[in-house]
């Protein structure tokens, strides 16, 4: 099946209602939950339902086949959440990873300072308090003492915990340069002002690469990296014109950066940033050596060179990624003069892969459509429903992104085969029942 999205854009992206219906859906079908919601919630933390944690998986399955699973220069680590503080002093995180915070004297809402313009966004008021400096960081306390002594944090990024690691991934997997070390995690943000749904959340997961390269050839491997992450979105289906990079001014450069470009999507208030690419240089890996006494350098045995390599760094929000997904794949057409809303979702994004559709729930053809399911399931993510009309089952399987719905009919007792239904055109194919699976992986591409 093509990974092209032709009829994503039908409904426009800048129309607020999107947003709004996308939202809907993702709380009506299961997809997305306010956290604790029998409790009120907590501002902007949010649960991933039956459906949204299948779709979530399966955006981290489709990050790490590229990054990972089809490469032989990239190798993963899973690193802690809370480790030495000395971590995040070398990184520059304690001194510099800060906002400016005002508060609103009339509503005594908090902003970002660098976010407003000079008045409330609550209330309107222009009677805000001097700005001051709020670390993003979210501290905490190792041990049963919460004094100075026990301070450390929840990580803010991923790529520390690679950094540090530097030597012992090369070592144990004896690389040299370039290589890249991958990693998913969660990482978590005390923002001062998240919103718009799960695009700013003070807890997120991270989709990181740090590719470790010779200084020679840093600028090379960050173009190759712009095109390379550009190339992922579109081929999971968003179409390539709500996408564009935004190289970052020299005065909004990280600490850590030499250059930085990100990759950003037109989201309905408008573009926001999916990923950012940075040449980090060598400033980690100093920085590291520095604070620890470690040379975190590359030595090459033939030819007597030592250096320092340079990072390039893709990183990405899986949460925010998968959130963009279903914006772009949100539909609403028409089937034989009846309106249907649909996922246009790839069929590696969608969280089911194929539903198993029986016309009747009696014997003996339930008994066949279980088994046409658990031979499905030793390949793919299937659904199985079986209430309600089968008009009405597709509908409900076009609404969540199923791509394939498999039904079984009474000839199919007698023929030994299946209809196989596709959402986004609903033409119907007679397939085998031995031959179903095969048929199935080779429209998804798997």
């Amino acid at each position: 099946m093509s990974e092209e999205n032709p009829t994503a854009d039908r409904v426009p992206e800048g129309d607020a209602g999107l947003f709004d219906a996308v939202v809907n859906l993702a709380k009506r079908r299961g997809f997305i939950f306010p956290s604790a919601e029998i409790y009120g919630g907590i501002r902007s933390t949010y649960d991933y339902g039956p459906l949204g944690a299948l779709m979530l998986r399966n955006v981290r399955d489709a990050w790490w086949r590229t990054m990972v699973r089809h490469r032989d220069d990239v190798v993963p680590i899973e690193a802690a959440i809370i480790t030495n503080p000395k971590v995040w002093e070398a990184s520059g995180h304690l001194e510099t990873f800060v906002d400016p915070l005002v508060d609103c004297r009339s509503c005594h809402e908090r902003w970002r300072a660098d976010q407003i313009e000079g008045t409330c966004p609550n209330c309107g008021s222009a009677d805000l308090t001097e700005a001051r400096p709020f670390n993003l960081m979210f501290k905490t306390f190792v041990g049963p003492l919460d004094d100075e002594s026990a301070v450390a944090y929840l990580r803010p990024e991923t790529a520390q915990g690679m950094f540090v690691n530097f030597l012992n991934v090369m070592t144990t997997m004896r690389r040299k340069p370039p290589f890249g070390i991958a990693q998913l995690g969660k990482g978590f943000r005390n923002e001062i002002t998240p919103g718009n749904f799960v695009f700013r959340t003070r807890e997120f997961e991270m989709m990181e690469l740090e590719f470790f390269v010779p200084p020679a050839d840093a600028d090379r491997w960050f173009a190759y990296w712009c095109e390379e992450r550009l190339a992922w979105f579109v081929g999971l289906g968003i179409p390539e014109h709500r996408l564009r990079f935004r190289q970052h001014a020299q005065e909004d450069l990280s600490h850590y950066s030499k250059a930085t470009t990100d990759i950003e999507y037109l989201f309905p208030w408008g573009w926001g940033e999916l990923e950012g690419i940075a040449n980090r240089t060598d400033f980690d890996l100093k920085a590291h050596s520095a604070l620890s006494g470690v040379r975190l350098e590359y030595f090459d045995q033939v030819t007597g060179e030592r250096y320092t390599p340079h990072v390039i760094e893709p990183s990405a929000g899986a949460t925010r990624a998968m959130m963009a997904f279903l914006l772009a794949a949100y539909d609403e057409d028409e089937i034989g003069g009846e309106r249907r809303t649909v996922l246009r979702l790839h069929p590696r994004l969608a969280p089911f892969q194929a539903a198993v559709l029986p016309l009747s729930r009696k014997e003996p053809l339930a008994a066949l459509a279980h088994q046409v399911l658990h031979r499905c399931q030793d390949a793919l993510m299937c659904d199985y429903d079986d209430t309600q009309s089968i008009g009405r089952r597709y509908r409900r399987q076009d609404e969540i992104g199923t791509p394939f719905c498999v039904t079984i009919d009474f000839d199919s007792l007698t023929d030994e085969a299946v209809t196989i239904r596709e959402r986004d055109s609903t033409g119907q194919t007679r397939v085998p029942i031995a031959h179903v699976v095969t048929e199935l992986q080779d429209r998804i591409g798997s």
